[in-house]
C-alpha cells in the first residue's frame, strides 16, 4: 500500500493558477529575507571577533576578515572567567527551575482541581498583576531583599521566582484539560493530593513543563540588570558580568575581543533553542485555551 500523504494548503492543481504561483513565490522571498535578517546578527557578531582591530575600524568595513584570527578567543579569556560566570548562570536557573515549578505548580493545581474558596478571583488577582510593568516592583523587591539579609546569594533570584503569575496561569490553563476523573478514581484508591499532583498532573503535563525550563533558562541567560542590582562579582551570571567587566561604558577591551567573548556566550542558548525549539511551540499551544 502506498503511503498516504496529509494534503497540504495548497494543491497540484492550486499551483497552475498564476496569481498563486506569485503569491507563493513573495511569501517564500518574505520568509527568506526574514531569515537572513534574524541570522546576519550572528554572523556578524561570530565573523568580529576574528578580525584584527585595524579591519574592525576600517570603513567600509569587509564582510569576511582577511585573516581569521583564533587568538581573540584565547585572548579573550584573560578578561572574564566564563567558567565560574556559566556555573552561576546555570545555579540561579536550575534554582529558579526547581522553585517556580513547585510552588506555581502546585498553586495551579489547587485552582485547577482542588475546592478552593474564590478561587475565579484568586485567579483574576494574579492575572491582573500581569499587566503591572515589573520596573514599578523592582524597588520594593530590592529592599525587601535587603532586609532580609538575601543580597549577594542565590535566593535573590529563587525567592522573587516563586511567584510567576505568568507560570501560574499558563500551567493552571493546561491543568484545566486534564479530565478531574483521573484525580478522583486516584482518590478513590487511597491517593493523596500530593500524590495525585506528583503521579498524575506532573507526568501528563510534561510539553508545558517543558516549554517553562525553556523560558526560565532564557530569563536566567539574558538577566543582567536585576543580577548587576543584587550580586557582587564573584557571584555575578555570565551576561551580568559580561556587562560590567567587557562592554561597560569606558572599556579599554579591544572591540575584536569583545564580539570573540558574545560569540561564545551565544552558543549555548542557540543551541538550546535549535534542539528543543519544537517544545516550545507544542508547549504554548498546548497551555492555550481549550475548546
Amino acid at each position: 500500500m502506498k503511503a498516504a500523504h496529509e494534503r497540504a494548503i495548497m494543491s497540484r492543481y492550486d499551483f497552475r493558477k498564476f496569481g498563486v504561483k506569485v503569491v507563493y513565490a513573495a511569501m517564500v522571498a518574505c520568509i527568506a529575507l526574514i531569515s537572513l535578517s534574524m541570522l546576519y546578527p550572528f554572523v556578524n557578531t561570530f565573523l568580529n571577533s576574528l578580525k584584527s582591530t585595524e579591519e574592525f575600524f576600517a570603513f567600509p568595513a569587509p564582510f569576511f576578515p582577511s585573516e581569521w584570527l583564533w587568538g581573540n578567543y584565547r585572548e579573550s579569556l584573560t578578561y572574564l572567567n566564563i567558567g565560574l560566570h556559566f556555573k552561576n548562570t546555570i545555579l540561579i536557573f536550575a534554582g529558579n527551575t526547581f522553585f517556580s515549578l513547585i510552588f506555581m505548580g502546585l498553586a495551579a493545581f489547587s485552582l485547577s482541581h482542588l475546592r478552593v474558596p474564590a478561587k475565579k478571583w484568586i485567579t483574576l488577582y494574579f492575572m491582573t498583576t500581569l499587566l503591572i510593568p515589573s520596573a514599578s516592583y523592582l524597588i520594593p523587591n530590592f529592599l525587601n531583599l535587603k532586609e532580609l539579609g538575601l543580597l549577594n546569594s542565590y535566593w535573590a533570584f529563587w525567592l522573587p521566582a516563586c511567584a510567576n503569575a505568568f507560570y501560574l496561569l499558563l500551567l493552571k490553563n493546561f491543568f484545566d484539560g486534564i479530565h478531574k476523573e483521573l484525580f478522583e478514581s486516584a482518590r478513590m484508591d487511597g491517593a493523596s493530593e500530593w500524590r495525585c499532583f506528583i503521579g498524575i498532573a506532573v507526568p501528563l503535563s510534561a510539553p508545558i513543563l517543558m516549554t517553562l525550563v525553556l523560558l526560565g533558562f532564557s530569563t536566567a541567560w539574558n538577566d543582567f540588570y536585576w543580577s548587576s542590582l543584587v550580586m557582587q562579582e564573584d557571584k555575578l551570571p555570565l551576561a551580568a558580568a559580561i556587562y560590567t567587566k567587557i562592554i561597560y561604558p569606558g572599556s579599554t577591551i579591544n572591540w575584536n575581543v569583545r564580539f570573540a567573548i558574545l560569540s561564545m556566550t551565544l552558543l549555548p542558548p542557540l543551541m538550546v533553542f535549535l534542539f528543543f525549539q519544537r517544545y516550545i511551540i507544542r508547549g504554548l499551544s498546548l497551555g492555550a485555551v481549550k475548546g
